[in-house]
């Protein structure tokens, strides 16, 4: 029996118990969705757009308490430059509607990655949200914009090498925890889940230090036409998962 569906009045059933606390999802599929119908890339991008806020709103809806979205990682620079002028105006016009869009929402909005490549007006409006929301008791959102876990991990050395070298740290302290504190996800759970739509077979360089024991499930859906029925199906697969942690 499912553990994750609807009831009568259309909410999501949930059994509390087996819900994952931070839940990851690679936002995969959007080029291709645009192909398959013969319409530009920045079409996918648009559509992909319009099932994040979907999906937030109900990973929000039915307890989920950390969701980490990939939307734009350091490699993606590596595109066309009008496909990435498309991405860069798309961010920007989502973080000007999210605003108003999310703002009667208790959702806490975070950014992680290099935010340094982005213009200042994309800059300026990733902090204006994070403002916002600062003070909601909601889940968390970290949208991944420029980033790469293995730039992430680089980071973190440098700044640890950085603070033993001035005396805040002594190498006895390095420990598998004080990495995690000097990772973008700081004070965060491990995420519990990763899904991956688009049937790629790939982690792309997303949570690679803070993924070490999470259950991932691939599902063969581009992004744009990812459900909440394809949540739940997530989260029936993840509720069936015996995680054992490395033991027996």
């Amino acid at each position: 029996m499912a553990l994750f569906g609807k009831s009568k009045n259309n909410s999501a059933e949930v059994n509390p118990a087996v819900l994952p606390v931070h839940i990851g999802i690679i936002m995969d599929g959007n080029g291709r969705w645009a192909k398959k119908r013969g319409l530009p890339r920045k079409a996918g991008h648009s559509a992909g757009a319009k099932t994040f806020r979907k999906i937030t709103r109900y990973c929000s809806d039915i307890g989920i308490k950390y969701l980490t979205v990939y939307a734009f990682s350091t490699e993606n620079w590596k595109r066309p430059q009008d496909e990435v002028n498309s991405l860069m105006n798309l961010f920007k016009s989502y973080l000007e509607e999210a605003l108003a869009d999310f703002k009667d929402d208790s959702i806490v909005v975070r950014f992680i990655g290099d935010k340094s490549q982005f213009s200042e007006d994309l800059r300026n409006l990733m902090t204006e949200n994070e403002e916002s929301s600062k003070d909601r008791d909601g889940m968390v959102l970290n949208i991944a914009m420029n980033y790469g876990s293995r730039d992430e991990i680089v980071r973190a050395v440098k700044n640890i090498s950085a603070d033993v070298k001035n005396g805040r740290l002594s190498e006895d302290d390095i420990n598998e925890q004080l990495v995690s504190d000097y990772l973008y996800t700081a004070g965060q759970p491990d995420p519990d889940l990763i899904i991956r739509p688009s049937g790629e077979y790939r982690i792309s360089n997303f949570l690679l230090w803070q993924s070490a024991y999470t259950e991932f499930v691939i599902m063969n859906k581009l992004w744009p036409d990812f459900e909440k029925s394809d949540l739940d199906e997530a989260l029936n697969i993840y509720s069936g998962r015996n995680r054992r942690y490395g033991g027996v």
